[in-house]
């Protein structure tokens, strides 16, 4: 979980750098843009899966109705306003002279910083301000308040964090470096199953409850999921057909903006959650999916695409009062529950399991279990599917592939995921099918994804033509 953690907090520094593209003509006056910045995405093709007559006709927008007048070119300017960053003032600290002439100070608690600020740093003129650039232009924070303790407080201090383990209930736990047979117990068939939550230092990890986060998330995943059959007994006028195609075009939206993995699983949760309840026109599928796409941002982004460069990628399709409409038409059908157990929230502890005692995590494993969940967005069929299904079969699938002569399951598996193998067959032969098929498929954008290098190129990975069935037994209690 450290490592995906990790990637998450890249992902969201660097999406507060990503390609700020969007402009609006406001009064007359259009914003300039940067010419560093990525070139456009093209908007959705025709959802209907038609074939264009011409090459023009990719770009055809899916409303008739939007006018010549929402069709004016940017205008980009190759002098082109770049917002720098203001370094923040040294902050004078209090004894700090005295600090640098006592040799025996070894420990600093820092209060939190008092600010002046009563309400969030705005944005200026029209341009996008990242997160990092509007805290370091502020210059009203004052300068904190530090304490130096010596050593004749540590004792204190010791006292101090004692009492807070005990109301926590954290034991006192030693790390012993490349000691694995402390991370592992036996299960009663003797079967060592490797203990996740031996960590107790690594905050990201959250030790001490994730097992019950886990449970948690399995007795709710049930509450959050869309209709398996909303395209059959609700929807008219669109097909699986046309979700896939939207789909595979947010694939490809997320990855040019670099959003978190969590940020797309959302998104097609709350697109089917909508559709469950919602009839649908195929000329307004594509707004749902960039509504539906916003309000996921807003949810896991450190900082979020704007409206207006949603209303940029659909090539000025939508204006933004509609962008902003659909958004509060999803948000007030789905009651505001925004947080809902996904294929990725699963991925991350079954990944984990699968490494079992290895204290170096194989990324290709990560990196092809995470391929193989995404592709099954894709598929309407999969809907029937329970997410923490699809996250171990997901597990199963990666390791089968990677490893065709191990068994693919095992007692830690089995202990984590609450699944036997013979729980998964349908799922597992489900994916298996969606892999094998993947390089034809008309869709290619998971595809093309996963296959670069910094996805270890997994796409690319032989699957075998068929799972034997012994892999599917049961494993003894």
């Amino acid at each position: 979980m450290s490592t995906v953690a990790h990637n998450r907090k890249t992902s969201g520094t660097t999406s507060s750098l990503v390609k700020r593209h969007a402009s609006e003509n406001v009064a007359g006056k259009s914003t300039a843009v940067t010419t560093t910045m990525a070139k456009k995405r093209p908007a959705l093709a025709n959802v209907t899966n038609q074939r264009p007559r011409n090459a023009s006709s990719l770009m055809v927008p899916s409303v008739s109705k939007i006018g010549d007048s929402k069709k004016q070119s940017m205008n980009v300017n190759s002098n082109a306003i770049c917002t720098s960053t203001v370094p923040l003032k040294p902050s004078s600290l209090r004894n700090s002279s005295n600090a640098r002439k006592d040799a025996n100070i070894s420990r600093t608690i820092v209060p939190p910083v008092k600010t002046k600020m009563d309400v969030s740093p705005s944005k200026s003129d029209g341009l996008s301000v990242s997160m990092d650039e509007t805290m370091s232009t502020c210059e009203s924070l004052n300068s904190p308040d530090v304490e130096y303790i010596d050593n004749n407080d540590i004792a204190a201090i010791e006292s101090i964090e004692r009492r807070t383990y005990s109301k926590l209930n954290i034991s006192d736990h030693v790390d012993t470096a490349g000691n694995v047979r402390e991370r592992e117990i036996l299960s009663e068939t003797g079967e060592k199953i490797v203990n996740l939550d031996v960590d107790l230092m690594d905050p990201q990890l959250c030790a001490t409850m994730a097992c019950d986060i886990y449970q948690h998330l399995r007795a709710t995943e049930a509450m959050k999921r869309p209709r398996v059959d909303f395209m059959e007994k609700v929807q008219k006028d669109i097909n699986p057909s046309m979700r896939a195609i939207l789909i595979d075009w947010l694939v490809e939206v997320a990855e040019e903006y670099r959003l978190v993995p969590d940020t797309l699983y959302l998104t097609i949760n709350y697109i089917d959650r909508y559709l469950s309840g919602n009839l649908m026109d195929r000329q307004r599928l594509q707004l749902l999916g960039v509504a539906c796409m916003m309000i996921a941002s807003k949810y896991e982004e450190i900082c979020a695409p704007q409206v207006e460069e949603f209303c940029y990628i659909t090539d000025n399709t939508y204006f933004k009062d509609e962008v902003l409409q659909m958004e509060s038409s999803v948000l007030n059908f789905l009651k505001f529950e925004m947080t809902a157990p996904t294929v990725r929230c699963f991925l991350r502890r079954f990944v984990r399991a699968a490494q079992g005692a290895n204290e170096a995590p194989s990324m290709q494993l990560e990196c092809l279990a995470s391929y193989i969940s995404e592709l099954s967005l894709l598929e309407y069929s999969m809907l029937c599917y329970a997410p923490s299904l699809v996250a171990a079969s997901s597990i199963f699938l990666a390791r089968y592939v990677l490893f065709p002569s191990n068994k693919p399951w095992n007692s830690t598996l089995k202990h984590y995921t609450q699944y036997q193998p013979s729980d998964l067959c349908e799922c597992v032969k489900a994916l298996h099918t969606l892999v094998s098929e993947c390089p034809n498929s008309t869709l290619p954008a998971i595809r093309e994804k996963y296959s670069q290098h910094k996805y270890k190129s997994v796409a690319k990975k032989f699957c075998p033509p068929s799972i034997p069935m012994k892999h599917f037994k049961n494993i003894s209690n």
